[in-house]
């Protein structure tokens, strides 16, 4: 496997970053998961866009730009052979000193891994998941914004303990106003009344690629599609739920807390969905290796 660091790719066992790097130290940096099908990066500008977004709010300024950094994503899946694959890019402050103050890291460093992808076992996607609610509430915006895909994922993953200790794949984090945010490295759907409904960003759910993506295939299948806040009521209740993320895709909710969701299977509009998102998963993206 190759590593791409700072413009050199590196063994896997030679890639490494410094101790006094701030990414390491205070999680400060941001981050992307992309994925890969039939040698194509799938939505990887509008990957590389958000991380340029996320590193905005958080004053990084990258050392490339964003062409450069779709180069580097391409080579580093063409010099793994990557073909179905998972891309994980991030950014760090660079290397500075042991106190917070950004102003000691004097350039950012651009980290690109590509490599296999675990999923969830398919029986997931054919029976669906059982989630909870984790107890662990969703950052408060004008703390850590949720929007920024930060290094610091200590909020997601105290939640998804949680989950796994109540012997879950997912949980859904709330808001401080009790309404549904997202789950733990996904975002939430739930079909009600024929419309289908999904947290607002100011819920606290991430902007997410895969929730844009398929908010548009389910527009184009004739669907409502609204954003409205969501309570633990309205999930119990609801006639459909599915889950929607990068390394996850599209994978159906059958259970939550306990309470079935509509029959207890995964629903009629959820697989023409999940159908939906493979078909153009396997049509669409940036090419990995060039042409001619």
């Amino acid at each position: 496997m190759k590593i791409y660091i700072d413009g050199e790719f590196l063994d896997r066992e030679n890639a490494k970053v410094s101790v006094f790097d701030h990414g390491l130290l205070y999680g400060d940096g941001v981050f992307e998961g992309i994925r890969a099908y039939n040698g194509r990066i799938f939505k990887l500008r509008e990957h590389v866009e958000r991380l340029f977004k996320s590193a905005k709010a958080i004053l990084l300024n990258l050392p490339m730009s964003i062409d450069e950094i779709c180069e580097a994503v391409r080579s580093t899946c063409e010099m793994n052979q990557i073909e179905d694959g998972y891309v994980r890019l991030l950014v760090t402050r660079g290397e500075g000193s042991l106190g917070l103050d950004p102003h000691t890291c004097k350039r950012p460093s651009v980290i690109v891994i590509a490599s296999g992808i675990q999923l969830y076992p398919k029986e997931y996607y054919d029976r669906g998941l059982t989630i909870v609610t984790a107890p662990t509430m969703r950052n408060l915006q004008n703390a850590i914004n949720p929007a920024i895909k930060s290094l610091n994922y200590l909020n997601n993953i105290l939640a998804k303990i949680e989950a796994n200790n109540a012997g879950c794949e997912e949980a859904i984090m709330l808001n401080s106003e009790g309404f549904v945010a997202e789950c733990t490295g996904d975002n939430l759907f739930i079909m009600s009344e024929g419309k289908l409904l999904t947290p607002p960003l100011a819920a606290g759910a991430l902007y997410g690629i895969t929730r844009n993506v398929v908010m548009d295939l389910a527009r184009e299948s004739g669907l409502e599609v609204m954003e409205k806040n969501l309570s633990r009521y309205d999930v119990f209740v609801a006639d459909e739920c599915f889950l929607t993320g990068t390394g996850a895709e599209v994978v159906p909710v059958v259970k939550v807390d306990q309470r079935e969701i509509g029959n207890g299977e995964p629903g009629t509009v959820t697989r023409k969905l999940v159908a939906a998102y493979h078909d153009l998963t396997r049509s669409s993206g940036e090419p990995i290796v060039k042409s001619g």
